[in-house]
């Protein structure tokens, strides 16, 4: 229970669908493509990977582990190296590096799947000639 007379009883805001919303989106990871752009940006400046970049940067005491211990696959900080070598073994970040692994989506695709490609149908009704 809470605490005092005004104290709020748990699950008591898990139907309010704003408090769901804004809690959502606080919380919500970046994209495969966001990710994708990081990591080709870092191969292409010539800069060492992006774990690498996170290991040299101040210590930042508003991030797990200073900062230090950081995932760029799922975008997720850890607070040390044993939490970032157990989640490196889990499924969800396996699923991640498969899904990564496959290629970005472009404007091009997306207009694809939408159905706004241009094809060149046969003729409906064929003329006959005599």
């Amino acid at each position: 229970m809470g605490t005092g007379k005004y104290g709020r009883k748990k699950g008591c805001l898990n139907k309010v669908k704003k408090y769901k919303k804004k809690c959502w989106l606080n919380h919500r990871a970046k994209d495969n493509d966001q990710i994708q752009d990081d990591v080709e940006k870092a191969v292409d400046s010539g800069l060492p990977a992006l774990d690498e970049q996170f290991r040299q940067l101040p210590y930042n005491d508003d991030l797990p582990g200073g900062g230090h211990f950081y995932c760029v696959e799922t975008d997720t900080h850890f607070i040390s190296a044993k939490a970032l070598a157990d989640h490196k073994k889990s499924r969800l970040y396996k699923k991640r590096v498969k899904q990564l692994k496959e290629e970005k989506y472009t404007q091009e695709s997306a207009e694809w799947a939408a159905g706004m490609t241009k094809e060149v149908l046969p003729p409906a009704h064929v003329k006959m000639q005599n």
